[in-house]
């Protein structure tokens, strides 16, 4: 790619993931000399490995209610300016062929890979400056109106300068993949407040006897709605050797501390206590076991009645139950409680919650409100989307606003 000349340009974007380029190519195409240090030997490595390898690039759906952040105005601004059709749009310049899932969730229809390229060739095209394999050893901040930049980054491959440093390190989540507390750190050292990051969009873990009772269920999946703190995600649950994870389980995860009250629909969608009747009418002989074999996976049937369901009905025929006793039933059915005790953490989360406090940035052009030509974007702020593409739709969001700004 084109360098820039020696080690002076006009923007430095420290990290080279979703919300980096992003902001790299909206700046490069203003004719900003941009500059992007990123500390892996590529680019791009979250995007590659998400969605299976797909990438679930956006979604249609994208709205500010998706989104967690201790102020849930502060994202409105960027995703309002940066919609997932522009995006789309960009995907469809490429030649890049995509579908929907469900849930207006877009994938990729063969790899991520073709969205790296993309925003590489983007890149390329703005005469954007890509390093790699280069760490940042220290950052200096010369208010002296020089015009070789007030920001100086000391690296492995030499000292950089420039007026503008935006910040796009990403959170804590996969730390196998590289992902540090940098930015958190960049941001206290320039003033900044650092809400109390925690994994998110990630499995939990049982233990104890609620471990034992589940232990030999792994792999078991089923449709549930999972309810906590008054909020309430419908998908699958997949039954893990440790716990319990699936797409309403890590949704819900972002919304659970330990301690709080988890509740599991096992009939979404369904009055369970009208289609326990129903079946009572319709099927008097049939035992329990089997009437909830035939909606639920059979072994998890057999399980939710020996363990949860009062007196382990599993053998009896349905006529024996009386209308208090339906109730009883329906009532742990619909509400089954599930204790986790904790979540598989970073290791394996999706996203980082919390981080760069929003009261200390521009909504709009995500500046530090303490340090002119400082900007953070993406992941390393504390905007946190739910499962399906809004984390990627905050990132190319945040990234555009900021490359307009800068």
């Amino acid at each position: 790619m084109t360098p820039t000349a020696g080690n002076t340009c006009d923007v430095i974007i420290i990290g080279g993931g979703a919300a980096g380029l992003m902001c790299a190519l909206t700046a490069g195409r203003r004719g900003l000399r941009v500059r992007v240090v990123e500390h892996a030997n590529r680019v791009g490595k979250k995007i590659l490995m998400s969605g299976g390898g797909r990438c679930n690039f956006t979604n249609t759906g994208t709205s500010p209610a998706n989104f967690l952040s201790a102020n849930p105005h502060f994202c409105k601004s960027a995703l309002a300016r940066y919609t997932p059709w522009h995006f789309i749009d960009m995907v469809e310049r490429h030649r890049i062929a995509y579908h929907e899932k469900e849930l207006g969730q877009l994938f990729c229809d063969v790899s991520s890979k073709l969205i790296v390229k993309m925003l590489v060739d983007e890149c390329t095209d703005a005469d954007v400056h890509i390093e790699t394999s280069c760490s940042i050893e220290q950052v200096h901040h010369d208010d002296d109106g020089s015009s070789h930049g007030n920001f100086r980054l000391k690296t492995t491959r030499g000292t950089l300068r420039a007026p503008k440093l935006v910040v796009a390190s990403g959170g804590l989540s996969i730390p196998s993949m590289g992902a540090t507390g940098f930015g958190y750190d960049l941001a206290r050292r320039f003033g900044h407040d650092v809400l109390p990051t925690r994994a998110g969009l990630v499995p939990l873990t049982l233990s104890g006897k609620h471990q034992e009772r589940m232990a030999d269920l792994s792999g078991v999946s089923l449709p549930v709605t999972a309810s906590c703190n008054g909020q309430s995600f419908s998908n699958a649950m997949l039954v893990t050797h440790r716990g319990i994870s699936g797409p309403a389980i890590l949704q819900i995860s972002s919304y659970w501390q330990p301690g709080d009250d988890l509740r599991l629909d096992l009939l979404p969608g369904e009055d369970a206590l009208e289609w326990l009747q129903h079946q009572q009418a319709e099927r008097p002989a049939a035992e329990l076991k089997t009437v909830l074999g035939e909606v639920l996976p059979k072994r998890f049937a057999q399980r939710l009645c020996e363990v949860w369901l009062p007196g382990n009905p599993a053998h009896r025929p349905m006529r024996q139950f009386n209308l208090p006793q339906l109730r009883e039933l329906a009532q742990v059915i619909e509400s089954w409680p599930l204790v986790a005790s904790g979540t598989e953490g970073y290791r394996t989360a999706e996203v980082t919650l919390g981080g760069v406090d929003t009261n200390g940035l521009s909504s709009s052009t995500m500046e530090s409100r303490h340090v002119p030509g400082l900007y953070f974007i993406g992941e390393v702020v504390d905007v946190t989307g739910w499962l399906g593409g809004y984390n990627f739709q905050w990132a190319w969001a945040s990234g555009h606003a900021a490359g307009l700004a800068v």
